[in-house]
């Protein structure tokens, strides 16, 4: 798989996303809690624009009238129906066995390693700041 840089890690604030096109494939970046992760960006169902869906919560009951909240903003809602879409692993709440969203590997890397790259060439000096989010695609 080939990686693309998509952004600096400073230009998707926390809880933040960009909208980002790898290969003529929509893809959705999404930033939370320090983690960064790809999603495909039109839903299964109907292709809605997840990037522009509502982050929420995994929702979980023990009994009827009980419930509880885990993995805050990791759940994005599809705006057009509300399906939702597990962030880290494309997996959707609606339909699980039959429902998902293709995600893709997400990684943070130094300036100077996305600079020196495997090519051989003239050379000039360069200064490097600050950390790029890398999909593989």
């Amino acid at each position: 798989m080939a990686k693309h840089v998509v952004a600096t890690a400073a230009e998707i604030p926390d809880g933040g996303r960009k909208l980002v096109e790898i290969n003529g494939r929509p893809i959705a970046i999404f930033h939370v809690k320090g983690e960064f992760f790809a999603l495909y960006d039109k839903c299964p169902h109907e292709g809605g624009s997840l990037c522009t869906g509502k982050l929420t919560s995994l929702v979980g009951s023990d009994g009827p009238g009980r419930y509880s909240l885990s993995r805050q903003g990791e759940i994005v809602r599809c705006p057009w129906h509300g399906w939702e879409f597990d962030l880290r692993t494309g997996k959707s709440y609606c339909d699980p066995v039959k429902m998902r969203v293709r995600n893709y590997a997400v990684s943070v890397e130094p300036g100077a390693r996305v600079v020196e790259g495997p090519y051989q060439a003239e050379t000039f000096p360069v200064s490097v700041e600050g950390e790029y989010v890398v999909v593989e695609v």
